[in-house]
């Protein structure tokens, strides 16, 4: 009695248990699985993929003819330019065949030739340039691949002034002693002039004021009055671009003298960096 019961039991529940839908039900079976095709049509799929990128158009495969064309075909009827070999259509890409433009990279052929035509005429220009830029000789370019240097064996280009026995064949003593007198009647002896003399205002001359004075760079010959002397004279003699430029100016503002620029706070007569020795020497000499 108890065996009934749970029979009963379990009976009642499976009745009252949801249905679980098919998700595959009214597909067809074509046995390769979801989400997968054959490998026809996989192989396809890659020739058409290839075709794009290349720029050309997919071939066919073999047998691929529409199947109305084919049932609809007259037996001995002319086939036309869209019908295959079977009296079907032959179907194609709609891709049509790209050529490659002039100059353009090609996937089998790397450039074309129109453009290696180019690389070759610029290259012949260059050369023809390089040429006629080195008096017409070709100019040769450091390279591995170029012939070995020829060894000089004759000195037919060079000067046999030094070689005794090629110049005695030449020509005798006597020559040479005509030769030499020669020369010496072109001989020319220019004798120095004397110096022109400066004409107009062209202010001081420091080569002149150099050779004038004997007392040393530093020994004071004059009296300077006045505060914070060498602070002007630090700045004052930034001014100038040279020595030379600083003691012009200051001859030429009264001194040695009198200093209005303060350029020679020690009293030597000489303004800021100036030193008259290398005048004197160069007259020494």
């Amino acid at each position: 009695m108890r065996f009934y019961l749970c029979v009963t039991a379990l009976v009642g529940l499976t009745a009252c248990a949801p249905s679980v839908p098919d998700s595959g039900a009214g597909l067809p079976d074509s046995g390769t699985g979801v989400g997968f095709g054959t490998s026809d049509e996989y192989l396809a799929q890659q020739r058409a993929r290839d075709a794009q990128l290349e720029g050309t158009s997919a071939v066919p495969p073999a047998g691929a003819i529409s199947p109305e064309s084919r049932s609809q075909a007259t037996p001995g009827a002319p086939l036309s330019a869209t019908q295959g070999a079977t009296g079907g259509t032959v179907t194609s890409s709609t891709n049509p065949t790209r050529q490659p433009a002039s100059g353009a990279y090609t996937p089998t052929g790397g450039l074309s030739s129109a453009s290696t035509s180019d690389e070759i005429a610029r290259e012949t220009a260059a050369r023809l340039a390089e040429t006629s830029q080195n008096s017409g000789q070709q100019i040769v370019h450091a390279s591995p691949s170029n012939p070995t240097p020829q060894t000089v064996t004759s000195a037919g280009g060079i000067s046999n002034e030094n070689n005794f026995d090629a110049v005695g064949n030449a020509r005798t003593i006597q020559d040479d002693a005509e030769l030499i007198a020669q020369n010496r009647a072109q001989y020319q002896v220019v004798q120095p002039g004397a110096l022109p003399e400066r004409t107009g205002n062209i202010g001081p001359n420091i080569v002149q004021y150099a050779l004038e004075t004997s007392h040393p760079k530093g020994q004071q010959i004059y009296t300077r009055v006045g505060l914070n002397k060498q602070a002007k004279f630090q700045r004052n003699c930034a001014k100038y671009n040279s020595a030379d430029q600083a003691q012009t100016d200051f001859l030429a503002q009264g001194g040695p003298r009198r200093d209005k620029l303060g350029l020679d706070p020690d009293g030597d007569g000489y303004a800021c960096a100036w030193d008259p020795r290398p005048f004197r020497a160069a007259v020494q000499n």
